[in-house]
């Protein structure tokens, strides 16, 4: 049994440098793509990801692996440019670009047990101390090499591996069944949106491929008052604003979220490019991202050209048409509709000529109410899950700590 902050028995605290070598990699020279081909695999900061990493996307030539640093199997990656502590380790051998070190196993040390302690509280929190630059955080070779670990016996160093490989093994079989649930979730919500706007939520009769009696397909156009989109430009920005220039990454679940950096306008320019909104106006993102939604609750904020407005009739219940704009209905139309290769986008013609299933205006505030009745339950289980996921990540920390500290094994 050991004291706090003190090792085992047979256990010492040893710098990288005394025990390790570290080397910083390189990239040859992109002016000469000869230097790439098929032979070595070449790693950059984005195939790190704290696990076994053979293949990559980008490889050299055998050319290129004379101009790059080589290193073998069972060596471990960090990244030690703007994104610090992501780890790889490598089951074969590999090149790397000047953003990572690798730290090369020897009888000193097992390849393995460096690859855990450098996704270690104690590691990488030492890793930040150690960061210097002002826009992107560096540590450099000489620095990352001062880097303190405890060192254990090689062979106690191999059953900590062992118990922590079979720790993660079970608790990575419990995170891939939260992420299923979570996928599960998805379409059950999507589930519950096709049945309501089949009417199956509310009339068991149904038949399949018909509307309800009394249902009636329409469009957009035809639900609305006015509809139209935000600026198609830039304001003048403000600092010291009180109102927002939003598009359409600021819809969020039916909310108008203000992020940090959401610009600022001054009142002159609401004015100039305010729109006519009221409680019954929906916004839709119709650029990029699409299909994110919200409602305006008053909130002082002028459009960009990304996010659709329209106000609807006063005997259209918002909510009902808001979550036909959630549901997968909206999303392949979407897609279809769409133009742009690389940013897409659709019209406001199209907007109008959406089409929708259409009850009356009673049998809309019932499907809202059954909609909201399940998908508040489906919120409950994903906020279980969410917080069953982060419990996992401290789990995974918390075995790391006490593997190093030498009351795992």
């Amino acid at each position: 049994m050991t004291q706090k902050n003190k090792l085992p028995k047979d256990w010492k605290w040893v710098k990288l440098k005394e025990v390790c070598e570290v080397i910083t990699g390189t990239t040859p020279p992109k002016s000469d793509m000869t230097n790439y081909g098929k032979d070595i695999p070449f790693f950059k900061p984005p195939h790190l990801w704290d696990g076994l990493i053979g293949e990559t996307e980008e490889m050299l030539s055998s050319k290129g692996a004379t101009k790059a640093r080589i290193v073998p199997r069972n060596t471990v990656l960090v990244t030690c440019i703007g994104n610090l502590g992501r780890t790889g380790f490598v089951m074969k051998e590999a090149a790397f670009n000047q953003q990572i070190n690798a730290i090369l196993e020897n009888e000193k040390i097992d390849g393995k047990y460096i690859f855990y302690q450098a996704q270690s509280p104690t590691f990488r929190n030492q890793l930040g101390k150690l960061a210097t630059g002002t826009t992107v955080s560096i540590v450099n070779k000489g620095n990352f090499e001062t880097i303190s670990i405890p060192l254990a016996p090689p062979n106690i160093q191999q059953a900590i591996v062992s118990k922590i490989e079979e720790l993660f093994s079970e608790l990575d079989k419990g995170i891939e069944d939260l992420k299923t649930a979570q996928l599960q979730l998805k379409t059950y919500r999507q589930s519950v949106l096709k049945y309501a706007f089949e009417g199956k939520l509310t009339n068991k009769k149904v038949k399949e491929g018909e509307l309800p009696k009394g249902w009636k397909w329409t469009n957009v156009k035809n639900i609305t008052t006015l509809l139209g989109d935000g600026l198609h430009g830039t304001p003048k920005y403000d600092p010291d604003g009180d109102y927002y220039f939003i598009n359409g990454n600021n819809l969020t679940d039916g909310k108008i979220e203000i992020k940090e950096n959401t610009k600022k306008v001054s009142k002159i320019e609401f004015e100039k490019y305010k729109k006519q909104l009221n409680d019954k106006t929906i916004f839709v993102s119709i650029n990029g991202s699409l299909g994110y939604t919200a409602f305006y609750n008053n909130e002082p904020v002028i459009l960009g050209k990304s996010a659709c407005y329209f106000n609807v009739k006063e005997d259209i219940d918002k909510h009902y048409i808001r979550y036909i704009f959630t549901s997968q209905r909206f999303t392949n139309y979407s897609i279809k509709v769409a133009t742009g290769s690389t940013i897409k986008n659709v019209s406001l013609k199209s907007m109008r000529e959406f089409e929708i299933p259409l009850p009356s205006i009673e049998e809309q505030h019932r499907i809202v109410q059954e909609i909201e009745s399940r998908l508040s339950v489906a919120d409950k289980m994903e906020e279980s899950i969410s917080q069953s996921l982060f419990q996992a990540e401290a789990l995974r920390q918390s075995i790391l700590k006490k593997a190093f500290e030498g009351k795992l094994v």
